[in-house]
């Protein structure tokens, strides 16, 4: 075989591989092509919400203040499918009923929220569902949520999906950290790693 011949079937095999190996995001959504990009966020504290970095806590059971929250909100989108992914790990916990990941929808108000109860059950505040069991203190979680804007979101746990349900129109936003729902009370710390963002 010609040195040409040669360095273009190296090419070729080279090309190929790269190919296969390159990320479809995840395993939960094998047959989509992502692109994973990193939007701007902004730190969100109020009453008891403490933020560093990646932590996040609520340092009172209930402060004056008409929310305790310890977040990053994540830039707008609209339209079209988006990913988040993040591992979550809290590492302390007295309280109960706390928001740690929200689909929020733009000026619309709260789309999705994921909670946790004392105990480590993982529910959607706005309908109470379960959706997974285990989130207890000192167990490192894996939260996926894909959502196809104006059609579904799903979420996936530790990479099974665990919750789908439909998805209106319109902006929405990501947001994560700690924010006492209206019958929760903290304190609790959580740690965040991992982040991702794709869209299509």
């Amino acid at each position: 075989m010609s040195l040409k011949r040669h360095a273009a079937a190296l090419c070729g095999i080279l090309c190929g591989t790269t190919m296969l190996v390159a990320p479809a995001a995840s395993a939960q959504t094998p047959g989509a092509t992502w692109i994973e990009y990193s939007p701007t966020f902004k730190v969100q504290e109020e009453g008891c919400g403490k933020v560093s970095d990646l932590t996040f806590q609520l340092t009172c059971s209930k402060s004056g203040a008409s929310h305790d929250r310890a977040e990053r909100r994540y830039a707008d989108y609209t339209g079209g499918s988006h990913k988040f992914e993040g591992t979550f790990k809290i590492t302390s916990q007295s309280g109960s009923r706390i928001s740690l990941k929200q689909t929020f929808h733009g000026t619309q108000g709260p789309y999705f929220l994921l909670a946790v109860e004392k105990g480590g059950r993982l529910y959607s505040v706005e309908n109470q569902k379960t959706i997974a069991t285990g989130a207890t203190v000192g167990t490192p979680v894996t939260v996926d949520t894909v959502q196809t804007v104006g059609k579904t979101l799903q979420v996936y746990i530790n990479g099974s999906l665990q919750y789908t349900e439909a998805s209106p129109g319109g902006t929405f936003y990501d947001k994560i950290g700690s924010y006492r729902t209206a019958s929760g009370n903290g304190p609790l710390t959580v740690q965040w790693s991992n982040l991702h963002f794709w869209h299509q």
